[in-house]
């Protein structure tokens, strides 16, 4: 496993990274959790420090990447916008300069994906994008690996996303399966379809990969599944949309009776956190024998170390 491509790179979205690449990644986080698990301690970030910029709240992005850091010896420091003047008083060109001169990494966290993009640009060190209104990288790669713990190597299997086609998540993970040669099924209302734009730069990796992409507005497309996917409906920004969402995405709640429309008593649920219980998805299927959200919100640490880890060298 050769780390060394890595170093200095950022990761804003998988686009940007290769299928070889992105399997590497992925099997370094299967070490770093081994690592984790044996009780390991170890300080390959002693000496660096990691700037946390949140436009947006967040439980397991926040968790992740501090413990993650923290545990390698690393100083990570919590920026949230009522702290810097990022893009108020200050450009944000001019605080990735500055930030680029006093840390050896920011993450960002927020709406903008040009926000996040103009940091990688000026800074001049490693931006990790902890979610944007357009992607979220590591969540997915946190996924995957879920994936492959339950189902094995994930190159053939079917993953399909139920719910807000358009979301930062359904985005993302279309991109990583794409490169990865996983097949990937949308379900959702045709209103709320991923944009053109998207599955056409999606498309020539699929076809590289061997992965089928399939958007469908009919719940039956779970079939087959190896795992089901679901997010809020109503993502952050979009409160006063809830009425008219909720009405529109209730005949595609994940319940017990979707899960078992996938034929497979070994499909798994997955759901990148928090859930609201009773909306999206059903109590009974997060509670329940086939959810694997918990090892999936901690694999989030395990791949995001992973990331810092061969990107810092």
């Amino acid at each position: 496993m050769n780390l060394e491509s890595f170093r200095g790179r950022s990761l804003l979205t998988w686009i940007d990274y290769t299928e070889e690449e992105i399997r590497c990644l992925l099997e370094f986080s299967k070490q770093v959790k081994a690592e984790k698990r044996r009780g390991e301690v170890q300080e390959r970030f002693k000496g660096k420090t990691l700037a946390l910029i949140f436009e947006k709240r967040s439980t397991r992005t926040r968790c992740a990447f501090e413990t993650a850091f923290g545990e390698e010896g690393g100083h990570p420091v919590f920026l949230s916008t009522q702290d810097i003047q990022l893009g108020a008083k200050e450009s944000v060109e001019d605080t990735a300069r500055v930030l680029g001169r006093m840390f050896n990494a920011i993450q960002f966290r927020g709406f903008k994906q040009s926000t996040v993009e103009t940091l990688a640009q000026y800074s001049g060190i490693p931006v990790y994008n902890g979610l944007t209104d357009s992607f979220h990288p590591t969540q997915v790669l946190a996924d995957i690996m879920t994936l492959e713990e339950n189902s094995g190597p994930c190159k053939g299997k079917k993953l399909c996303f139920v719910g807000d086609g358009r979301n930062n998540v359904a985005r993302s993970l279309m991109v990583i399966c794409a490169k990865l040669g996983v097949h990937f099924t949308v379900v959702t209302p045709p209103d709320l379809n991923p944009d053109a734009s998207l599955i056409e730069n999606c498309a020539p990796l699929a076809a590289a990969s061997g992965a089928d992409i399939r958007i469908t507005a009919d719940t039956a497309g779970v079939e087959g599944a190896d795992a089901v996917y679901t997010d809020v409906w109503v993502s952050m920004g979009e409160e006063a949309l809830r009425k008219e969402r909720l009405s529109l995405l209730m005949p595609y709640q994940v319940n017990q009776a979707l899960m078992d429309k996938t034929r497979r008593k070994d499909a798994i649920f997955l759901h990148c956190l928090p859930a609201v219980k009773g909306e999206e998805a059903a109590a009974e299927v997060i509670e329940g024998p086939q959810s694997r959200v918990w090892d999936e919100a901690e694999n989030r640490k395990h791949t995001i170390k992973a990331i810092m880890l061969a990107t810092l060298g």
